[in-house]
């Protein structure tokens, strides 16, 4: 198959869906690659280091035109607004593996189908052991959970770590992790690397050993979480009642900690709000708060996305894509993810091969045939439940010809 490469237009993205040194592993397969120039150069990977490991260098147009599957970072819904620019050069049967946030934005999930290509959305793929190599979700939180620490320990007027000099003690600063996920165990681990006290809360009593794993302290919260994630891995919505009380119990700790960061995101919902206006009011002037669910409404009341905020001294950044500011690396990882998911998607002789009695084939499908297909997604435009076909199979000839 030809796999296309495109160059992302969603504002300040920096990253590219595969690298140079993953078209060896496609072409070695027999895919043909075409890179978009100028695709990687924001990640540090100019086109001439494509070239090398055997990929082409097109213009968008040609991409659009000769490719058999379309690799993106973030396509229609991830993308809502520059990415409507190419839905006209769309082609029936043309295959699309990327982001497309369709929990969230489940709208653009329709003028994908109506323009009869095949999409994958791997925000959807589900979380099971088979499937951890395709998990862009977990890879990209990884990043993200990296990248909090620093810019915490960036904003912060303290150290993070104790230091014993000739001029006085300094004392380690106080981090508190909230929610704890890929994103929450990395910061976890980072803000110990760099020397803080850490703690850490999640919903589910069973992260405690992976909380105290990493060198944190697990906060004890005598509540009933019940069943706090799907059996899709994913976190679930709790109660009010549930979320009133937990905010009480979590105030003393967020009031004695130098940094909060907030992980706690639910696919398509609105993030939960656990610190409160109150919350920050109690926290020591200089403090800071990253919160990681700030594109969703984020956990802190008071969170402006993409922006920085200063309340009471303390200072609050909602950034909805710290992925993107470590390009090189969470690129790295993207474009594995999308290797990965290629292979479980087409047969040896180079064949789109959809299964319906595959769970991450029919978890992560969203359109085929002009026709919204994922349950999920369904249920969220209110359309009728489907009887899919057991078995798909579409050769890369057959999807170049919109077959």
């Amino acid at each position: 198959m030809k796999i296309g490469v495109l160059k992302e237009t969603f504002p300040d993205e920096r990253r590219v869906a595969q690298i140079p040194d993953t078209i060896p592993l496609l072409t070695k397969a027999g895919h043909e690659v075409l890179i978009e120039c100028g695709a990687g150069v924001e990640a540090g990977l100019p086109d001439d280091a494509y070239k090398a490991k055997g990929a082409t260098i097109c213009s968008r147009a040609e991409v659009f035109a000769q490719s058999d599957v379309i690799f993106q970072i973030r396509g229609l819904g991830s993308n809502p607004e520059a990415g409507r620019a190419d839905l006209e050069s769309m082609k029936p049967g043309q295959v699309f593996v990327a982001a497309f946030d369709p929990l969230g934005n489940a709208e653009a999930v329709k003028d994908l189908a109506a323009k009869k290509v095949i999409a994958f959305s791997l925000e959807l793929v589900p979380r099971i052991t088979r499937a951890q190599s395709m998990d862009i979700l977990s890879s990209q939180a990884t990043v993200a959970g990296y990248k909090a620490v620093l810019v915490a320990a960036a904003t912060m007027p303290r150290m993070f770590p104790m230091f014993m000099t000739a001029a006085g003690t300094i004392s380690p600063a106080k981090v508190f992790v909230i929610g704890a996920g890929v994103a929450g165990l990395q910061a976890v681990a980072m803000a110990k690397r760099l020397g803080a006290v850490v703690s850490a809360y999640d919903v589910r009593p069973a992260v405690k050993e992976q909380i105290e794993s990493l060198g944190g302290k697990f906060v004890e919260m005598e509540l009933e979480a019940g069943a706090a994630e799907d059996k899709g891995g994913y976190a679930k919505e709790m109660g009010d009642e549930f979320i009133r009380k937990q905010r009480e119990l979590m105030a003393k700790v967020v009031a004695e900690s130098h940094a909060v960061i907030t992980t706690a995101a639910i696919p398509g919902r609105k993030s939960p709000v656990l610190v409160t206006a109150d919350m920050v009011k109690g926290m020591m002037p200089g403090s800071v708060i990253v919160d990681l669910a700030a594109e969703r409404g984020g956990n802190c009341e008071l969170t402006k996305a993409d922006q920085v905020t200063v309340e009471h001294g303390v200072t609050i950044l909602g950034p909805t894509n710290l992925p993107s500011t470590v390009p090189f690396h969470a690129s790295q990882m993207f474009a594995k993810n999308l290797v990965t998911f290629l292979k479980e998607i087409s047969t040896k002789e180079g064949a789109l091969h959809i299964d319906m009695e595959n769970e991450v084939h029919v978890g992560s499908l969203l359109t085929r045939d002009g026709e919204v297909v994922n349950a999920r997604v369904r249920e969220i435009l209110k359309m009728p439940v489907l009887d899919p076909p057991a078995k798909v199979e579409v050769t890369a000839s057959e999807a170049k010809e919109g077959s």
